[in-house]
C-alpha cells in the first residue's frame, strides 16, 4: 500500500481526500530538513511539499523507495529536480491553483505604495494625524511594465488595464497578436521598457537569466522615482541595487513578497522608507491553498492508482516501446528547437514543422512536443518537458501547426522548422545519420552539413576568398580550436559569390568581443554563438 507524507501543512479539505482515499496511508512530517528529513523520506513512495521544506539531493541520497514529490504550488525551486531525476522520482506541480491570490498580492503592494498605507497607518498608532506627508499617486495614467506573461503576469495586466494603467511587458513567448487582444505593448529587452514605466513587476522563475535581473546598470536607465515590486522569486531584483536605488531617491519605493533565504526576519530594507515587505503571502489565502492542496493530492492519487503523469516538470507520458522507436526523432527535433530559440527572431510569433518521408510515419504530435520542450527550455532556461511545453507555448499565443508528407526527398527523413518573429523569420531542416546522430543540412536556402551540438557559431558572409581564413585567424588569436566546420552556399544556385553560411563547432565558447569582432569584418552580415548540449546529453525525460 503506498504511503504519502506530508512535509509542510495543507488544507484540511486536502487531508480530508487523503484521509478517505482507498488503500493509501498518509502521515504528516512538517517541517523536517538535515537527516531528519533524510531518514523520513526512505520511508514513504509521495511526498506533498509547500514551499517551505527544501528537498535537497542530500535529503534523496540513497532513496530507492520515494517515487513522487508533488509541489502544492507553482514554483519547484525547493526541490532538486535533477537528483530527483537521477533517482527516478517524478517531481509535480500544481502551476494554476495560486495564480489569483499571487496576482491579487501583487497589485495589494502596487496600492500599498501607491497610497502611503503601511507608514500612513503606523503613523496613526503613534498617535499622529499627519496627511501631508502621505500624499501618494493614484495608478490611473501611469504605466507598469511586467516580465512574464506566463498565467499571473497575464491576470496583473488585467488589473492594471482595470486601473487605466499603460501596460508594457517583456516576454520572448508571448505573440503580438496575443498582447493586441489584451491591450498591452511588447518590447524585446527590460532595458526598452525601464525609461518608460512607473511600476515593474516580475513573474519569472528564478534561474541564470533572470538572477539579478535589475541591477546597477538597470538602475540608471529606470525612471526616477520608479517603484519595484516582487512577488516571484527573490533574487530577481539585486538587494544591493535596491538600497542604493532607495537611498539616492532613484527609486520611488520597493514592496517584496519574496526573498532569497526564507524564512526571513532580518533584511537590509526592513524599516526603510518606502518599502512595503510581506513574508511571501502570494499564495497564503484559504482559496489558494485549497485549491494547490486538492491538485497535489489527486495527481499522487492519480500516479498511485492509475500510474497516470500529469503535470510533471522532470518526466513526460513516454512509455518504454515508444521512446525506444522514436528516440532520435525526438532528440533530432529537441535540437532543432533549442537551436531556433537562439537565432535572434525576436518575440515568436508562430512556428511550423513540416516532416517528410518516414519519419511523417510517427508519432509527429510527439515529436512536436519534443521540438517545443527544445524551444522553450532554450528561450526560458528552465526544465520543460514534452507535457509542459506545448501548453506553454499556447499560453502565450504562439501557435505550432504541423504539415506532413510521406514522399521521400533527398533524405529518408527531414524535419523542417520554420520560425516567424518580429524580428525575422529562419527555416531550418534536420535529418538523423545512421539512428542517433541529429544533422542540421539546410539553413534558409543554404545547404550544408552541421552538427547539432555543442558551441556553435552561425556565421552568414559574403562567399569569396580569404573570410573562412579570417575568421580562423580571429578564433586562434583566443586560443578557440574549431573542431568542425561547415560552409554551404544557396541551394538554387551552388555558384560561387552571392553569400555563405558557415557554421563553426568550437570547443569553447566565444565570448561578447570575440562576437563583436567578427560582426566588424566588412564580409559578415551577420553572426550569432548557439549553445546546445553535448551529443550525449539528453534531457530527463529522454533519457
Amino acid at each position: 500500500m503506498p504511503k504519502i507524507v506530508l512535509l509542510d501543512p495543507i488544507s484540511d479539505d486536502g487531508k480530508n481526500i487523503l484521509q478517505n482515499a482507498p488503500n493509501i496511508e498518509f502521515e504528516e512530517h512538517l517541517g523536517l530538513k538535515g537527516d531528519e528529513l533524510k531518514k523520513c523520506l526512505t520511508g514513504f513512495d509521495g511526498a506533498i511539499v509547500r514551499s517551505g521544506v527544501k528537498i535537497t539531493a542530500e535529503a534523496l541520497e540513497g532513496n530507492s523507495r520515494l517515487k513522487a514529490i508533488a509541489r502544492a504550488g507553482a514554483g519547484v525551486d525547493n526541490i532538486d529536480t535533477k537528483a530527483a531525476t537521477r533517482h527516478g522520482i517524478i517531481v509535480m506541480n500544481t502551476p494554476g491553483g495560486n495564480t489569483i491570490s499571487t496576482a491579487e498580492q501583487t497589485f495589494a503592494l502596487i496600492l500599498a505604495l501607491s497610497r502611503n498605507t503601511a507608514p500612513a497607518y503606523q503613523a496613526l498608532i503613534e498617535g499622529r494625524w499627519d496627511r501631508k506627508n502621505y500624499t501618494g499617486n493614484q495608478l490611473a495614467g501611469k504605466t507598469i511594465g511586467i516580465v512574464g506573461m506566463g498565467r499571473i503576469g497575464q491576470v496583473v495586466a488585467g488589473y492594471a488595464k482595470a486601473f487605466e494603467m499603460k501596460v508594457i511587458a517583456l516576454d520572448p513567448f508571448f505573440t503580438a497578436q496575443r498582447a493586441d487582444e489584451l491591450g498591452i505593448t511588447l518590447v524585446n529587452h527590460l532595458h526598452d521598457m525601464l525609461p518608460q514605466i512607473d511600476f515593474l513587476t516580475v513573474h519569472t522563475p528564478l534561474n541564470d537569466q533572470t538572477r539579478g535581473m535589475f541591477g546597477k546598470k538597470e538602475l540608471e536607465l529606470v525612471k526616477k522615482g520608479a517603484k519595484l515590486i516582487n512577488c516571484a522569486r527573490g533574487g530577481i531584483y539585486d538587494l544591493d541595487t535596491l538600497v542604493d536605488g532607495l537611498e539616492t531617491g532613484k527609486l520611488g519605493g520597493v514592496a517584496l513578497d519574496v526573498y532569497e533565504e526564507e524564512p526571513c526576519t532580518s533584511h537590509p530594507l526592513f524599516g526603510k522608507p518606502h518599502v512595503v515587505c510581506t513574508p511571501h503571502l502570494g499564495a497564503s489565502t484559504e482559496e489558494a491553498q485549497t485549491n494547490v492542496a486538492l491538485e497535489a493530492v489527486e495527481l499522487l492519487l492519480d500516479y498511485f492508482t492509475h500510474g497516470t503523469i500529469r503535470q510533471a516538470v522532470n518526466f513526460g507520458t513516454l512509455d518504454a516501446s515508444t521512446l525506444a522507436s522514436h528516440r532520435g526523432q525526438l532528440n533530432l527535433a529537441y535540437r532543432l528547437g533549442m537551436l531556433s530559440a537562439q537565432l535572434q527572431l525576436g518575440n515568436i510569433k508562430s512556428c511550423k514543422l513540416r516532416f517528410k518521408g518516414e519519419v511523417s510515419k510517427k508519432d509527429t504530435s510527439l515529436i512536436s512536443s519534443a521540438f517545443a520542450a527544445g524551444l522553450t527550455t532554450a528561450a526560458m532556461q528552465e526544465d520543460i518537458n514534452i507535457v509542459s511545453a506545448a501548453p506553454l507555448l499556447k499560453e502565450r499565443g504562439i501557435d505550432l501547426s504541423i504539415e506532413k508528407t510521406s514522399e521521400i526527398g533527398e533524405f529518408s527523413s527531414l524535419i523542417t522548422a520554420e520560425l516567424f518573429g518580429d524580428q525575422g523569420s529562419v527555416a531550418i531542416s534536420g535529418t538523423l545519420f545512421g539512428n542517433s546522430m541529429p544533422r542540421l543540412v539546410m539553413y534558409n536556402d543554404y545547404q550544408l552539413e552541421g552538427y547539432l551540438d555543442g558551441n556553435l557559431l552561425f556565421v552568414e558572409h559574403q562567399d569569396k576568398p580569404g573570410v573562412i581564413g579570417a575568421l580562423g585567424c580571429s578564433l586562434g588569436a583566443r586560443n578557440l580550436n574549431i573542431s568542425d566546420m561547415s560552409v554551404g552556399r544557396m541551394k538554387c544556385s551552388r555558384q560561387p559569390g552571392g553569400y555563405h553560411i558557415g557554421v563553426l563547432a568550437l570547443d569553447d565558447e566565444p565570448d561578447a568581443v570575440l562576437i563583436k569582432e567578427i560582426a566588424a569584418m566588412s564580409p559578415v552580415s551577420k553572426v550569432y554563438p548557439v549553445k546546445l548540449p553535448a551529443p550525449d546529453v539528453l534531457p530527463a525525460w529522454m533519457a
